[in-house]
């Protein structure tokens, strides 16, 4: 991942070398996101939250272009859907909404010129990063609770994980002209998270004891909720939770339509 990313930034510096088609892009895309973390060990896809977002794109070449976009989307698991024994004893879940930021280059495998009657499509690379805000939440007695503010695992007030985080942005792509100006975008992109409290599991469960006296009984009802269908708890303190070492990801997948606005420069005095 680091040797890609250090390939594309390379290529931004002799971007200039190659034969030029500058100009910006913009517009809006629609698709599903994914979870990978604690609650869904077994990449189960079968369950997309809705995403999309505004993209902005500036070509500085018929190879390389640099994206920024701004994205809104749903992300969820349940251990009652997994087929690990112990996950489904676990039985936590949550969901969270996620406003995210992605700053990336992107690379074309193919020459690519708006309007060309033959470079007017391309699969591409990209790489990068992004910055997004989240809250997880978990469903309780019919109401959704904030999960962060109850520190499940322990967390002393004023201690909790920040709600915002970064991660490195990457994927692949495709693009296709229906037009000079306008064309189709389909991508599938990943973030791998610099936190693995996207779904409010990492670590050790706390003793309870503690949490009541810091958070309160809901703090502890909903840090082990393996009473619900196991019978009996399973959380008891300094037992494994989650697996810290591996942080969360997401996932998007979508389309794209944008508008090619062609090159647009400041215009120059004194030629003649």
């Amino acid at each position: 991942m680091k040797q890609t990313m250090l390939f594309l930034f390379l290529l931004a510096a002799v971007g200039g070398s190659l034969q030029a088609q500058r100009g910006w892009e913009a517009g809006g895309w629609l698709g599903g996101a994914f979870y990978l973390g604690d609650l869904n060990t077994n990449y189960d896809f079968s369950r997309p939250g809705m995403a999309g977002g505004l993209v902005a794109r500036y070509n500085f070449n018929e190879r390389l272009c640099f994206k920024a976009s701004a994205n809104v989307l749903q992300v969820s698991a349940d251990d009652a859907n997994s087929s690990n024994p112990f996950e489904q004893a676990r039985n936590l879940s949550f969901q969270s909404n996620v406003v995210d930021g992605t700053f990336q280059f992107e690379f074309n495998f193919l020459p690519y010129r708006h309007g060309h009657e033959e470079h007017f499509f391309t699969p591409y690379l990209l790489a990068g990063f992004n910055v997004f805000r989240f809250n997880p939440k978990a469903e309780y007695e019919g109401e959704l609770v904030e999960l962060r503010p109850l520190g499940t695992e322990g967390q002393f007030r004023g201690e909790e994980y920040y709600s915002v985080s970064g991660g490195l942005a990457y994927g692949v792509g495709f693009k296709v002209d229906l037009s000079y100006e306008w064309s189709l975008n389909f991508e599938l992109n990943a973030r791998s998270l610099f936190t693995d409290y996207l779904d409010d599991v990492s670590t050790v469960y706390a003793d309870k004891g503690d949490l009541e006296q810091l958070r309160g009984p809901l703090s502890v009802a909903l840090s082990d909720r393996s009473l619900e269908t196991a019978g009996s708890q399973i959380g008891r303190e300094g037992t494994q939770r989650g697996n810290s070492n591996n942080n969360d990801t997401f996932i998007t997948m979508g389309v794209s339509l944008v508008y090619y606005f062609g090159d647009i420069r400041c215009p120059e005095y004194g030629r003649r």
